[in-house]
């Protein structure tokens, strides 16, 4: 019998429209002295609409700033990527702002070598990171940073993870059914948040947005030390709308991106910023 083919992934549409900021970026970062809006169209062929949102989450994020009406230079984030420590600086710097805007701390994890790993994380006084009291490796289930990561391989995948990871409760709040975890996985709308609602430690609550700029999986995360339903579901939302600067930080870093198949065609190739390292596939 001729194998069924594996279905495609669907669209990632914030690495399209990180891909896209990076095409504006590359342009404005070549015209040293300022460039205009009408000069980065044509350079960059995006229609009018999808310019705007680029060039509103360059500025957002200090990576471009405006000079002139219509008229754009480097940022600071950008001269800073530029100057020779570009890579965790410049991503520290986005967690930190990130971190503000959500009032949480917030982490960047990856699942490498079939393992939660948390890579990054900005933390303060007011916003204080989440109680390691039990190794995130062993507590995919029970996190958002996990089931954000779980959520992007495929059942056998996970059911080999598990496998390694016994579903263990950490609080009378954990789930520790695959079937019920993999319901909340596969139920869950594009772009929405994943929950942690006490699961890993009481007192505690996380959400996660899921991104990927290469071939592993990766996200974005937020912890708030109360239980307060409402505030989660405030900072969740700022973490979705502005998961976007993670990822436009971890490109210019020098992450390798590869676009999940069936990325839009204008995503495919971006050529490299003088020294940043940035590769598009």
């Amino acid at each position: 019998m001729a194998k069924r083919p594996k279905p495609r992934r669907p669209v990632n549409s914030r690495l399209v429209s990180a891909h896209r900021a990076l095409r504006v970026l590359e342009v404005i970062h070549r015209h040293t002295g300022g460039v205009g809006r009408t000069q980065i169209a044509r350079e960059t062929g995006l229609p009018q609409l999808h310019l705007t949102q680029a060039l509103e989450h360059l500025i957002r994020t200090q990576l471009a700033t405006p000079i002139a009406q219509d008229a754009y230079a480097s940022g600071s984030s950008l001269q800073l990527a530029t100057s020779g420590r570009h890579g965790a600086a410049l991503l520290r710097e986005t967690l930190a702002f990130l971190r503000d805007e959500v009032g949480a701390a917030v982490y960047v994890a990856r699942y490498t070598d079939g393992e939660v790993s948390i890579t990054q994380y900005a933390d303060g006084p007011a916003t204080p990171a989440v109680h390691e009291w039990v190794d995130f490796r062993a507590a995919a289930h029970a996190s958002a940073v996990g089931k954000a990561l779980l959520v992007q391989l495929d059942e056998e995948e996970r059911r080999n993870h598990l496998q390694r990871h016994r579903m263990e409760a950490f609080t009378p709040h954990t789930i520790t059914s695959q079937e019920v975890l993999f319901a909340e996985l596969d139920t869950r709308h594009p772009g929405e948040p994943l929950l942690d609602l006490q699961e890993y430690a009481l007192g505690t609550v996380c959400a996660a947005v899921p991104v990927r700029t290469g071939p592993e999986p990766e996200c974005v995360a937020l912890s708030l030390p109360s239980p307060d339903p409402d505030r989660l579901c405030q900072a969740a939302h700022v973490l979705r709308n502005e998961a976007i600067a993670v990822l436009l930080a971890l490109l210019v870093a020098g992450s390798d991106p590869r676009p999940a198949a069936g990325t839009a065609p204008d995503c495919a190739t971006t050529p490299a910023l003088d020294g940043l390292q940035i590769q598009g596939r």
